[in-house]
């Protein structure tokens, strides 16, 4: 909703949660944004807890030189070099009206080591990939030669280092050129970061301390210190830019062989995923602690040895299934999980169970100058699972990636590890040729008083920061006001909750308005550190009585991804089938509420043209394999919930309800409804369900084909209907990540499945073909029968 109802209890009847879909990195149009960083520090309100940021919707005394925050409503002083230049008609860029988003580039602070490393041009990111060498040589061989040709869309000082692991753990010493060298770490026991630093011969010191910390060490003020700037030793031994060792790591990467350690017929292979995790992690925390990084996992298989296994290497015990979980018969799941999380706490540098309120603020005030740099990707590609349930719990706290396919010689991974290293098109103002990847993000949220925060799903790990707008209703990742997002791309969104705090209506002022900011404090690729401020302003709705404005501000899609992501992460804590009742109930009462009709009379059912399309999301959401789970393992329905948590809004509603093309000599391509009556033998049905596009032929189409009719001259117009679809899903492919998969079907063949699946079944095996269109063999009920019974449900008195 855009207009809000002013009470508790009315926002509780209006159903549908009151949030908002936020994308930090998002590419705003310069009409709404300066297109260049400011390089000074943002102006923030000195209010008690408040420190909100300057912004268009502040009110600006320009005689007295202060401004009044709209969140706190506490007068403040412009600073000396605001105060003597602005004016009514020189403004500065956050008080341009049109600019409700700002984004600043802090300055370097000269007594801290690291920032003045970034000065010196040392401050990209380094990659550290951790390669599974449990495959089969020629899987191998296709991942090597991936990541030999990954290295060369990297920026010249961008550090690598490389990790193999199997039944035990290998560190490669990329410095070394005499001969290939490696640290062997046994696979079975965990190692903390100092541990690593230990074995490693990595000298840690405190050269990267934040500035108060050095001081607290020294006991000297830090002004009057000279500041180390020399780098750990782990770089230039485990890590080194690109420009300086691809020679050597492409060799190594030649020269991978299968782990050699035996492996009896009747047991699986020792693959040691979480403690390779664990040594990566170690090794970039002791080596670039506050640097940005990315381990990058490829993985070929399930853990079977160390913490974090899954399953045990005995083949007579079965992978876990949906079933085993729901019983609780998977003996290692709860062990693996709790391991992950504790990796995730490394990552982040906050325990997630704080024990005192001051740890609280002192972990916060460690995350905001040198936490959750490190961002953990998974690529796994594997015919059976490989853990990604367990392991996403990691991924989702450093804002991390997941890739699944069957192969790595398949374009789903070849094509998605490219795309992670996309970058900005040159000419865009101060990013131009950056990759378009953050690290060490967080994201805090202010709002006024009338309102508070409840939570936030998506991928982020709680700050534990207490604060006056955080409301006791818990949503999501609750309690919090703050939240670490460590890795952002232009496609990450997070979800955020809200919870309406006054508990009557206020009818005295009907133009009070509310506000809301979003601080995402993240380090840009050049190693600087960047706040990008959005404030955003919604009317109040009074009277209870009369529900139209608030009807007509109602963004159906928004909230169709908001219930979407609600519905997945109730999921995590209730059975599936609780989750559809809660779904259903929660549609019903939403027309109920903001429906025209008559009581008891179906007939008059009529739904507001801002909710006509909702159903049918609601409808195909309980027939996504985000709350289905027949015909999917536990890692398949973790990996797709792990994408809508974290993908923008348009993606979103793409794997809610895919979209449908056909493709006819009737006419242009032309949207169609996703219905088996669009099924027809001379038309080539064109589906993106964002995992999968599938380019559908007809039965007639597919016979032409067959006979050749496309290689004529006299058939040209045939040969350009069967190439437009392929076109078109080639330009869809080329800008998603991860990149689908691709199947191209007949119909009444075997793949065909892909299309019919998704299809809503208006004809099936019981109605038989009186409406034309193909039959769909299922149980599930069609639309109509679902719309049938929501009117029935909606309009009892």
């Amino acid at each position: 909703f855009q207009c809000w109802p002013s009470s508790r209890i009315e926002a509780t009847r209006c159903v549908a949660p009151l949030g908002c879909l936020y994308t930090p990195l998002k590419e705003v149009s310069a009409s709404y944004m300066p297109q260049v960083a400011l390089q000074y520090e943002p102006i923030r309100c000195v209010g008690n807890q408040c420190r909100a940021v300057l912004n268009p919707y502040c009110q600006v005394d320009f005689m007295s030189k202060l401004w009044t925050c709209p969140f706190c409503l506490t007068r403040n002083h412009f600073p000396p070099h605001y105060a003597e230049n602005i004016s009514e008609t020189n403004l500065p860029a956050e008080l341009i009206p049109q600019y409700g988003t700002c984004e600043y580039e802090l300055p370097i602070n000269p007594h801290d080591p690291y920032q003045q490393q970034q000065q010196q041009g040392s401050a990209a990111p380094a990659f550290l990939f951790v390669v599974d060498t449990c495959v089969h040589a020629e899987e191998l061989a296709e991942l090597a030669d991936s990541i030999q040709q990954v290295l060369n869309l990297l920026p010249e000082d961008a550090l690598v280092g490389l990790i193999t692991y199997g039944t035990n753990v290998n560190v490669h010493e990329v410095g070394f050129e005499g001969c290939s060298k490696s640290f062997i770490l046994r696979g079975d026991k965990e190692y903390e970061t100092s541990r690593v630093a230990e074995l490693l011969g990595i000298s840690r010191g405190n050269q990267f301390a934040p500035p108060q910390q050095q001081h607290q060490n020294g006991g000297a003020n830090p002004a009057a210190q000279q500041p180390a700037l020399h780098l750990p030793s782990g770089v230039g031994k485990f890590l080194l830019p690109v420009s300086e060792c691809s020679f050597v790591l492409e060799n190594m990467l030649e020269d991978l062989q299968k782990d050699p350690w035996p492996v009896p017929s009747d047991k699986r292979t020792a693959r040691c995923t979480g403690v390779a995790l664990s040594v990566a992690m170690g090794l970039l925390d002791a080596a670039i602690p506050r640097r940005g990084g990315r381990v990058m996992l490829f993985t070929g298989g399930p853990c079977t040895s160390g913490p974090g296994a899954i399953v045990s290497r005995l083949k007579t015990e079965d992978m876990r299934s949906h079933t085993d979980l729901a019983q609780n018969k998977a003996p290692l799941h709860a062990a693996a999980c709790e391991y992950y999380a504790k990796l995730a706490g490394r990552a982040t540098g906050i325990d997630p169970n704080p024990k005192n309120k001051k740890s609280q603020q002192n972990q916060l005030q460690q995350q905001l100058q040198s936490g959750a740099c490190h961002v953990v990707d998974i690529f796994a590609c594997s015919l059976d699972q490989v853990g990604m349930l367990e392991m996403k719990t990691l991924v989702e706290a450093t804002g991390g990636l997941m890739v699944l396919g069957d192969s790595f010689g398949q374009s789903v991974f070849k094509e998605s590890f490219k795309r992670v290293f996309r970058r900005w098109p040159s000419e865009k103002p101060g990013d131009g040729d950056a990759l378009m990847m953050g690290f060490a993000a967080s994201m805090e949220v202010m709002t006024s008083r009338e309102f508070k925060v409840s939570g936030a799903i998506g991928p982020c790990s709680s700050l534990h920061k207490m604060s006056p707008n955080v409301s006791d209703l818990e949503v999501g990742k609750g309690g919090t006001n703050a939240w670490s997002l460590g890795g952002i791309d232009p496609n990450t969104t997070i979800a955020v909750y809200f919870d309406v705090a006054t508990a009557t209506s206020n009818n005295n002022n009907p133009n009070k308005r509310r506000f809301l900011q979003f601080l995402t404090r993240y380090q840009h690729m050049n190693g600087r550190t960047r706040l990008r401020s959005t404030t955003l302003c919604g009317p109040w709705h009074s009277d209870p009585n009369d529900v139209s404005p608030i009807r007509a501000s109602f963004d159906q899609e928004a909230a169709a991804i908001l219930t979407a992501r609600l519905a997945v992460h109730r999921t995590e804590t209730e059975d599936v089938g609780d989750v559809l009742m809660w779904v259903d109930r929660s549609l019903i009462r939403l027309a109920a509420k903001f429906a025209d009709y008559r009581p008891d009379d179906p007939s008059s059912f009529r739904l507001p043209h801002a909710f006509s399309i909702y159903p049918q999301f609601m409808f195909h959401l309980r027939r996504s394999p985000f709350l289905q789970l027949f015909n999917s393992s536990p890692d398949e329905a973790s990996y797709y919930r792990y994408i809508l948590t974290r993908e923008n809004t348009s993606n979103s509603l793409v794997m809610i309800q895919p979209t449908l093309l056909s493709y006819s000599f009737n006419g242009p391509p032309q949207p169609t409804l996703l219905d088996s009556q669009s099924v027809r033998p001379d038309t080539i049905l064109l589906l993106d369900t964002f995992f999968h596009v599938v380019v559908f032929h007809g039965e007639t189409i597919a016979a032409w084909r067959e006979m050749k009719y496309h290689q004529q001259e006299e058939h040209a117009s045939f040969r350009q209907l069967l190439e437009a679809p392929q076109d078109d899903a080639q330009l869809i492919m080329d800008s998603r990540f991860p990149v689908p998969r691709y199947i191209v079907c007949d119909q009444h063949k075997s793949e065909a499945r892909f299309l019919m699946a998704k299809l809503n079944p208006s004809v099936t095996h019981h109605t038989g073909e009186g409406g034309g269109g193909a039959q769909v063999f299922t149980d599930d009920v069609s639309l109509r029968v679902f719309m049938e019974h929501l009117m029935k449900l909606s309009v009892q008195s």
